[in-house]
């Protein structure tokens, strides 16, 4: 599995600031829903079902947001940078401003492990992130993540 299998330049966003987490989960499923056709509502209901269980911002200003969804047919990404770190209950308490959401289907076992690994390692690497905080373009975001994976492959 591939980043850019999963995420495409349109589910790629940045925004100035959100007020709240829910807000930001909103934005995030209306990111979904232009992308990759996921219902506003399935996703943002996946989403804060999913975050009821735990914080999922990992750390170092960076957060992993994921959720299964009924009726979805493979796993997709959605990626948010907020301009303005937003407090996430986070593990080291830090605010978060880079948002590498997951949506799975139901069923999609072992993909779903696979795409947030993916997502993890990505995301720890710190080169990737200042790149990341240093840009604004959704064409440079998706760049800087894909390319991130294809670096490492070479």
């Amino acid at each position: 599995m591939h980043i850019s299998e999963i995420l495409t330049q349109s589910a790629v966003k940045t925004v100035s600031s959100v007020s709240s987490k829910k807000r930001l989960f909103h934005e995030i499923a209306e990111i979904a829903h232009t992308a990759h056709g996921i219902p506003v509502d399935l996703a943002l209901e996946a989403l804060l079902e999913r975050e009821s269980l735990g914080p999922t911002g990992v750390g170092h200003g960076v957060a992993l947001p994921h959720a299964r969804v009924k009726d979805l047919d493979r796993v997709v990404a959605v990626f948010l940078r907020v301009e303005k770190p937003l407090d996430f209950d986070s593990a080291d308490r830090q605010p978060v401003d880079l948002f590498f959401a997951l949506f799975a289907p139901e069923s999609a076992g072992v993909n779903h492990l696979k795409a947030l690994a993916l997502a993890s390692r990505t995301m720890r690497n710190d080169d990737v992130c200042t790149k990341l905080r240093a840009n604004t373009k959704p064409a440079s975001l998706h760049a800087i993540l894909t390319e991130a994976e294809e670096s490492k492959a070479a």
